[in-house]
C-alpha cells in the first residue's frame, strides 16, 4: 500500500486514517457541508484507480466530457444501507456516482452496477473527524 497523503481542509498521513486492520479510524464527512458520510470502522481503505467527473452541485451545468479525476484511493462499503447520509445519481452507463445526500455535491464515490458490494468513496473528496 501507498504511502497516502490527503489534500483537503487539514492534510492527514495515512497512519491518521486507516487503522491496523485497514478501516477508517475517523468520520467521513462531505467536504461542503461537513454532513457524515460515514461512521468510523465502517469502511476499508482501497487503492483501486476509478475515474471521477469533477465535483459539482447537481444542479450546476456539466463540464466537458472526459473532464475529471483518476483517483485511486477510496473508501469501499460493501452494503449501501452502511452509509450515513449519501445519494446516488442516476445511471451514468452501468456507473452511478454517490454524492452528498444533503448538498448534493459531488461526485464523492462510484458504484458499478454489475457489483453489488462494491461502492467506493474517494479519500480526496471528503473530509476526515
Amino acid at each position: 500500500m501507498s504511502n497516502l497523503t490527503v489534500e483537503s481542509k487539514e492534510c492527514c498521513t495515512r497512519s491518521e486514517l486507516v487503522s491496523e486492520d485497514g478501516k477508517n479510524l475517523k468520520s467521513v464527512l462531505c467536504q461542503r457541508c461537513g454532513s457524515k458520510v460515514l461512521c468510523p470502522g465502517m469502511a476499508v481503505y482501497s487503492e483501486k484507480e476509478l475515474f471521477l467527473p469533477p465535483m459539482r452541485n447537481k444542479k450546476a451545468p456539466s463540464l466537458t466530457e472526459g473532464s475529471g479525476d483518476n483517483l485511486s484511493a477510496h473508501w469501499l462499503v460493501d452494503d449501501m444501507y452502511t452509509f450515513e447520509n449519501v445519494g446516488f445519481t442516476n445511471d451514468v452507463g452501468r456507473i452511478k456516482y454517490l454524492i452528498c445526500a444533503d448538498c448534493e455535491i459531488g461526485p464523492i464515490g462510484w458504484h458499478c452496477l454489475d457489483d453489488k458490494k462494491s461502492y467506493y468513496v474517494a479519500v480526496e473528496r471528503v473530509d476526515h473527524a
